[in-house]
Order: C-alpha cells, then sequence, then structure tokens
C-alpha cells in the first residue's frame, strides 16, 4: 500500500506520516510529483493556513490537474483534512473569493456568530450515520480535534457528517472515493487512528 502525501508547502506532515505508520502503513512519499502520485494507491491532501495561498499553491505545482486525473478520472482514494477538505469543495470567501477544485458540491465560509470564539479549537463531538464507512467501529458523537476559522456547508447530500459550533457544519464527507475531514484525525488520538484506519480499510 503506497499512500502520497500532497506537498504544497501547507500541511501538518510528520503527524500525519506518524498516525499512518502506526496503523501499519510505512510506504508514504510526501510528493508533488505527477509520476509518484500516479502510482500511489491512496492520496491524502493535507493543509493548515489560508485557504487563497494554498489553491494558489496547489495551482501553480499543477497539482489540480494531477488531483483531477487520479481522483476524478481513475476513482483513486483521496482524503482531504482540514484546509485539505476545504479545497476538494466549490469555493471559500477566505482571501477571496477563491475557487477550489470542485470535486465536492460545497462551499465555504467564515465562522460568524453571537459570543462564538474564532477560530474553532478544541475536541467537538461529531455525528455520524450507522452507515459511514469512514467512522466504522466508533460510536456515534466521538470527540476529534479541529482547529479552523471557516466552515464547510451544501445543499447536496454528500454523506456528510456533522458537528455544531453555534450553528451545524460539515465535519466530514463521503463521496465515492473522496473523502474529507473538518478536523485534524492526526491529532484526535484513538479515534484518529481508526479513523486513518478505516480510509485505508475502507476506500
Amino acid at each position: 500500500m503506497k499512500v502520497a502525501i500532497i506537498d504544497y508547502g501547507m500541511g501538518n506532515i510528520k503527524s500525519i506520516s506518524s498516525a499512518l505508520s502506526y496503523v501499519g502503513v510505512n510506504d508514504t512519499i510526501l510528493t508533488s510529483s505527477y509520476e509518484e502520485i500516479s502510482a500511489a494507491d491512496k492520496i491524502i491532501l493535507p493543509g493548515v493556513g489560508g485557504f487563497s495561498d494554498a489553491i494558489h499553491s496547489v495551482r501553480e505545482l499543477n497539482l489540480d490537474k494531477y488531483l483531477y486525473e487520479s481522483v476524478v478520472e481513475n476513482k483513486k482514494p483521496i482524503l482531504g483534512i482540514c484546509l485539505g477538505m476545504q479545497l476538494l469543495g466549490e469555493s471559500s470567501d477566505e482571501g477571496g473569493p477563491n475557487r477550489g477544485l470542485g470535486f465536492i458540491p460545497a462551499r465555504v465560509s467564515k465562522i460568524e456568530g453571537l459570543n462564538l470564539k474564532v477560530p474553532h479549537v478544541g475536541f467537538n463531538q461529531v455525528d455520524f450515520s450507522s452507515e459511514s464507512k469512514l467512522y466504522k467501529g466508533l460510536k456515534n458523537l466521538s470527540d476529534f480535534y479541529f482547529t479552523h476559522s471557516h466552515k464547510m456547508n451544501t445543499d447536496t447530500d454528500i454523506n456528510q457528517a456533522m458537528c455544531n459550533y453555534g450553528d451545524n457544519f460539515i465535519a466530514s464527507y463521503e463521496m465515492d472515493n473522496i473523502v474529507g475531514t473538518q478536523f485534524h484525525a492526526e491529532l484526535s488520538q484513538t479515534n484518529g487512528l481508526k479513523l486513518f484506519r478505516n480510509f485505508i480499510e475502507n476506500f
């Protein structure tokens, strides 16, 4: 099993690699190479920082084209984490408006509301379907670690799990081979490790 962790200069790479190693995936590569992405069995798109800078970097490295071919055309499983999850959507108002990769019919907007601390930081419960492949073996309302100032919403069924912080927002989604989590699984202790294992085994 070869897992490509996409390198565009904005990601929590070491923690992700460590988590994958813990669940038995030792063949990981940090890359922005077309050949290495094409040769991988699965892809992880990490992300820490601002949407505008991130999508600019992704396009400058031609990763939008590489990922479209692997993920959309060839149906290779991908897991977007935090900002990486948002990049897979249609758009974001962070530093923008900015157009995303467009793999998922969802939009990103700033967290706003009375008496809300932004960014949203800490462990929060995630409400997911019992049919979810991503959360298989986990109890509903399990805790995961969030740190973000923007949230994703959609009018389409993308098999989303939800979290509430002032209002409901998408904590994760599963659309065929495309998976995203707003939370950082690599910082979510035992629950996060189980989620990584489920991505590797179930997608």
